[in-house]
């Protein structure tokens, strides 16, 4: 007969691999949210202000950094 390994229970899940993972998915979210919203404030001001293309990347640019530091 072979040795078969048996799932483990919920009581004994790797409860330190589950908090890692959250932190991961909630620094994504919020880094993410952050470039789009720089992204779309940039695009906003390259298409419809008359900043150009260099301005548009230098306000994404500094809308991205101000969040980064804002949600260190």
């Amino acid at each position: 007969m072979q040795n078969v390994e048996m799932p483990q229970p919920a009581d004994e899940a790797d409860f330190s691999e589950h908090a890692k993972t959250y932190k991961m998915f909630v620094n994504g979210t919020k880094y993410g949210t952050i470039h789009l919203i720089a992204l779309m404030a940039a695009m906003a001001a390259g298409l419809l202000g008359p900043f150009g293309f260099i301005g548009s990347l230098i306000i994404f640019i500094v809308i991205s950094a101000l969040g980064y530091v804002i949600l260190r």
